[in-house]
């Protein structure tokens, strides 16, 4: 886990990224200095900057601001992962809205981009999985991928105002010891995690690390998982943090 730079304080309205998952922390002209592969017949890689560069665009089309920007690379430049901590003048006192951003030079996953939100006090990590788009890297990707991406960020300015009451909706539903082991061990089942993490979720639930954390709520045990999950790897953290919202929303009522 590398910091960005040194951690603000808590009410900081523009929170430092910190790329988690022993990724690690690039300057964007490394990013630019990655060689892409030739394409083949059937597979059209693109540079992983194409990618942040469409995003940026989009977003200065809709008049959103990138604060902060952290870019990793991993696999010999070949995967890249990067997060957009973005304003939009509607920002929470405890989290701020990110975009991840990833490509792959290797075949691992597509060129995609989710939508999450980054938690002030830890900056624990949550990527929310009603809107999100993945492009693979076939022909024409190129010419499709500004207006995905355009498509995409649209949705999740949308969908921004559902993540502030989800959030509402985890601080003020309370949760009891038996429930919450009840609930990490259907997250096991549904691969949040896997097995070797219930002790740290459990850990970080019982004692956490922040008084924020203190309540017996589901907000609590939110990050008590997300937390956790930072020693899991980065690519696949979208996925996990999608599902992990899935059952904490069905158990506070929001399907």
């Amino acid at each position: 886990m590398v910091n960005l730079l040194a951690p603000p304080p808590v009410k900081k309205k523009h929170p430092n990224l910190i790329l988690h998952c022993g990724a690690n922390l690039v300057k964007r002209r490394e990013v630019e200095a990655v060689t892409t592969p030739r394409s083949t017949a059937t597979w059209n890689p693109i540079p992983h900057v194409q990618l942040i560069r469409t995003v940026e665009q989009t977003l200065a089309a809709t008049k959103l601001t990138v604060a902060t920007f952290a870019h990793s690379r991993s696999h010999s430049g070949n995967r890249y992962f990067g997060l957009m901590e973005i304003q939009n003048g509607e920002n929470a006192d405890d989290y701020c809205l990110v975009l991840g951003l990833r490509n792959s030079h290797d075949k691992r996953f597509p060129a995609g981009v989710v939508a999450g939100a980054s938690v002030f006090v830890c900056d624990n990590l949550s990527f929310s999985g009603e809107v999100k788009l993945a492009r693979k890297h076939t022909k024409f990707i190129g010419r499709d991928l500004p207006t995905l991406v355009e498509q995409g960020i649209n949705q999740m300015i949308g969908k921004w105002s559902d993540q502030r009451t989800r959030f509402s909706a985890y601080k003020e539903k309370r949760v009891n010891d038996p429930t919450a082991h009840d609930l990490v061990i259907r997250a096991v089942d549904a691969g949040v995690c896997s097995n070797r993490l219930i002790p740290d979720v459990l850990h970080q639930w019982r004692r956490p690390e922040h008084e924020q954390f203190q309540p017996r709520n589901v907000w609590s045990l939110f990050n008590a998982f997300t937390a956790a999950l930072k020693d899991g790897s980065l690519p696949e953290l979208p996925n996990r943090t999608t599902t992990l919202h899935g059952l904490l929303d069905s158990y506070v009522g929001l399907n």
